[in-house]
């Protein structure tokens, strides 16, 4: 039996009302929910993410739907050359 990893996309949703954002765990998986800044951190699967996007912005508590800029980042980093003075 073999398993396939789904790929994900996380996605910050920025909120009106932190009680009605709860309601987005049926959508995705909710990481992190900010009281202070108001928003919830939830992942999507990446193969839909296209249409949940459109469905998370019609909801009446959502302000404004920012994908994950993780893949973009370069994930492999290069030991810095040394500086020699003289």
């Amino acid at each position: 039996m073999s398993y396939e990893i789904a790929e994900r996309l996380g996605l910050a949703v920025w909120v009106k009302d932190l009680k009605a954002a709860r309601s987005l765990g049926r959508l995705g998986n909710i990481h992190y929910m900010s009281k202070r800044l108001k928003y919830v951190f939830l992942y999507v699967d990446g193969k839909k993410a296209d249409q949940m996007i459109r469905r998370i912005e019609q909801m009446h508590f959502v302000t404004r739907v920012d994908r994950s800029l993780r893949r973009e980042l370069e994930t492999e980093f290069h030991k810095p050359t040394r500086l020699t003075s003289g």
